[in-house]
Parts: structure tokens; sequence; C-alpha cells
């Protein structure tokens, strides 16, 4: 099982570095063609715009599994260990419903929108709003995969060590 999550987070982590690195390779060439020729490409600002969609809703789920968003822990720290326990998860049910709810939203707006294109590109909206859906469905699979630690000691898998972001890599010590 800890092999499968390592392979699912080190996909995940290559998928942003892909579209990071189209969304540079774009904008690098959309700024170098513009001061060389004085042309610029008419769909580079769209296509950075929605990899910057698709990279925020699917890096949520790998800043979720180190404990990266924003968190006010000052009741948490108020209770006594059990109720430290039973709010944590408490705040992990409260999560997996809202993302479940995001994912059905966001499936429906996305369907709405399939019939609309791009400006530039002429593709359907739905391949960018699609985004939200899988970016939260992502989100529930990580939240599932720390709860545990989460909710009996506080802990989230935290990835510090270089050690330990190798071994999650394709090829790494345990690949």
């Amino acid at each position: 099982m800890k092999r499968l999550e390592n392979i699912f987070v080190a996909l995940n982590g290559w998928a942003l570095i892909l579209m990071l690195s189209a969304m540079a390779l774009v904008v690098g060439a959309n700024i170098t063609l513009r001061y060389l020729t004085g042309h610029s490409l008419s769909w580079a600002d769209e296509v950075a715009r929605y990899l910057m969609i698709w990279m925020t809703f699917g890096g949520a789920g790998l800043v979720l599994r180190v404990g990266g968003h924003v968190a006010i822990t000052n009741l948490q720290d108020a209770l006594p260990g059990l109720g430290q326990k039973l709010l944590r998860g408490a705040i992990v049910l409260g999560l997996l419903i809202f993302f479940g709810f995001m994912v059905y939203v966001g499936w429906q707006y996305a369907q709405r929108m399939q019939f609309q294109v791009t400006p530039a590109l002429r593709i359907p909206f739905l391949y960018v709003y699609a985004a939200m859906p899988i970016g939260f469905a992502l989100l529930i699979v990580h939240l599932l995969l720390i709860a545990r630690p989460f909710v009996t000691a506080g802990e989230y898998k935290r990835t510090d060590d270089a050690e330990t972001i190798a071994a999650s890599l394709p090829g790494g010590a345990n690949g």
C-alpha cells in the first residue's frame, strides 16, 4: 500500500512539474518572439492561464499532505488529548464532505460548459473546468491517505528530508 501511495504522490508531483514546465516554455517562447520579431503567440496567455488553473487544483492535495494550507490551531491546542483527536476527526469528516460536494458541483459546472469554447484555442471549456472536480477528487485521495496519522497524532506526511523525496520519485530508493 505504501508503494502505491508513493507512486500516486510521485505521479501527482510529476504532472505538476510537466504543467509548470509547459507554462514556462510557452510564456518564455512568447516573450522571446515578442521581443525578437514583434509578434506574439495569440494562444500563449490562454494556455498559461489554463495550466495555472490545473496546477492550482492538482497541487492542492500535495500541499494538504504536508500541512501547507492555512490552519488555526488555537482550539485544538486548548483541548485535552481526546478532544484534539475528536476535533481532528470532525475536521477530516467535514473536509471529506466538502471535497465530495465540490467534486459534484465542479462536474456539473464543467458539464454545463462543454459547448462553450475558449477564445484562442477553440477547445471546449469542459477541459478547463474539469480541473475543479479532478482537483477535489485528488484532495479526497490525499486526505484519506493522511487521515489516520492526522487524527491520531496531529501529524502530516512530512517530506522534509531528501531521502523521503527521493524514495517517492520514479526510480528512487524504493523504485
